[in-house]
Formats: structure tokens, C-alpha cells, sequence
């Protein structure tokens, strides 16, 4: 039996895809990067070959996220850049103790950071909630936030407003993957996207009345609907893959009864 050959990409065909990616025409790339569209032309076709210096500006001007970035480079024959490294190495002591600090920072609300496929990374005690009757093959290394949160035996189950909370985030995870090309997140949209839940119509828009800001996250929690909307904060000038994948994302309350159901009880006298 031959052996079969494998096709190696090259630079043209990453720089293509990106391009096309972005929905930028070879002219509008070529103005951002000061050169020639017959020049961007001849790159993608492998009629010429990229200094270090146009690979790294056409990855910048696409918005190429760092860890495609380097498959650029080596693509065109060069070393990558982009240093990765594990969340515990010695190396990444002040992003840890950074995330320590926004995390502790941000308690009794919940708070949590999740890597580019929202597996998590680390979260605060307050984010045991979302953990609560969970069963435990879905709290297995890597803990998957995005699953956590629509799978039906653990946050799916619990949503009072599950339609709109499940079409927002479906939407936000397609985007993500188109974005970013990521394949393992085209695959988690589609399994999110098959669950069934028994009883809820997932049809059943819901019409944003003129108080409403955005879509609130209402978990039910004993007897109490908790009523929360988070943010997703980045580190800014990232040159390191896993720091440019990291987000923080807090959970904040949307009304004064979960702020309230979030406060520790006083101690007895």
C-alpha cells in the first residue's frame, strides 16, 4: 500500500484564506500594507516569496490572531515568533498572579477565565454555583464553559430564559469560529446547537422592551431566579499565544435581589 502524500500549505494559501476570511480584496490589503495588489497577487499564487518583516504586516493588518501568526511565518520559511507557554510556567508567574487578583477582586460575584475554546482556566469560589448537580463527566478535564452552560443536565437545565440565552451565545460562538478558523470550535457550535431540551420552545423570540439593556443570564437557583449580564475583558498587548487567548469573563447582577442573594450571611452575634 503507497504511502500517501501530504500536502504542506503554504504561505499563499494561509494568506488567501485569511484575506478572504476578513472579506478584504487583494487592493484593500495592498493599500493597508504599501505594496502592489499584483504583488499580494503573486504572494497567494507563490510567484513571490515574503520577507519576514510583509509577513508579519499583513498578519497584522488582517487581524491574524497570534498563534496563526507563527503558521504564517513558518509557512514562509521562517522561525515563529510567538513564544507559548503553559499557564503555569515559571515565565507567566505575573499573568497569574494578575488573574488571582481580578478574580479574588471580583468576588461574592462570579468570575472565571476560559482559553480560546472556552475551556476553563481558572475561576473564582463564587463560580461554584455554575457547578452545582452537575454530573461529572461534564466537570472533566478540560472543563468546557460554553457546554457547561447550554448542556441541558447543567446550566441548560437551569435557565429561565434559556431561547434567548441559547441563540446569543450559538450566534457568538459561529462568529468566533469563523473568525478565527478554528475548526474544534465550528465542531462545539454544532453539538451546542443539537441539544434538546423537553418542554422549551427554542423558537420563541423574545422582543426587547424599551427598559431592556441587553440579554440578562436568569439562572434559577433554589428558590431565587438570579438575574445576571457579564462582561469579557483581555490583557491588551499580548506577545505570547496562551496570554492572547485568555479571557476574563465576570458575572455581574442585573437587579438588587441577586445582588442581595450573592451577599454572605452575617454571622450570629
Amino acid at each position: 500500500m503507497g504511502a500517501v502524500a501530504v500536502q504542506e500549505e503554504t504561505f499563499g494559501d494561509l494568506l488567501r484564506t485569511w484575506r478572504q476570511r476578513r472579506r478584504v480584496s487583494q487592493l484593500d490589503l495592498a493599500i493597508e500594507a504599501d505594496v502592489s495588489a499584483r504583488h499580494i497577487s503573486f504572494l497567494e499564487t507563490g510567484r513571490a516569496r515574503p520577507s519576514r518583516e510583509m509577513v508579519m504586516k499583513l498578519s497584522e493588518e488582517l487581524g491574524v490572531p497570534l498563534r496563526h501568526r507563527n503558521r504564517l511565518l513558518m509557512a514562509a520559511g521562517f522561525a515563529p515568533v510567538f513564544p507559548e507557554r503553559a499557564v503555569r510556567a515559571p515565565e507567566m508567574q505575573v499573568v497569574r498572579q494578575a488573574l488571582d487578583k481580578i478574580l479574588a477582586g471580583h468576588e461574592p460575584y462570579p468570575a472565571l477565565v476560559v482559553d480560546a475554546e472556552w475551556n476553563l482556566v481558572a475561576a473564582n469560589s463564587a463560580a461554584a454555583m455554575f457547578m452545582d448537580g452537575v454530573p461529572a463527566e461534564l466537570l472533566e478535564e478540560p472543563i468546557n464553559v460554553m457546554r457547561l452552560s447550554l448542556h441541558p443536565d447543567a446550566m441548560g437545565g437551569k435557565l429561565a430564559n434559556l431561547p434567548e440565552v441559547r441563540a446569543h451565545l450559538l450566534y457568538q460562538l459561529r462568529r468566533q469560529a469563523e473568525a478565527s478558523g478554528d475548526g474544534r470550535l465550528a465542531e462545539l457550535h454544532d453539538e451546542l446547537a443539537a441539544y434538546t431540551y423537553p418542554g422549551v420552545n427554542l423558537n420563541v423570540a423574545h422582543v426587547p422592551g424599551p427598559a431592556d439593556i441587553l440579554v440578562p443570564l436568569r439562572v434559577r437557583h433554589g428558590d431565587r431566579i438570579l438575574s445576571m449580564f457579564t462582561t469579557i475583558a483581555t490583557f491588551g498587548t499580548p506577545v505570547d499565544v496562551t496570554v492572547s487567548e485568555l479571557a476574563i469573563e465576570t458575572f455581574w447582577p442585573n437587579d438588587e435581589e441577586t445582588a442581595a442573594a450573592f451577599q454572605p450571611s452575617p454571622r450570629p452575634s
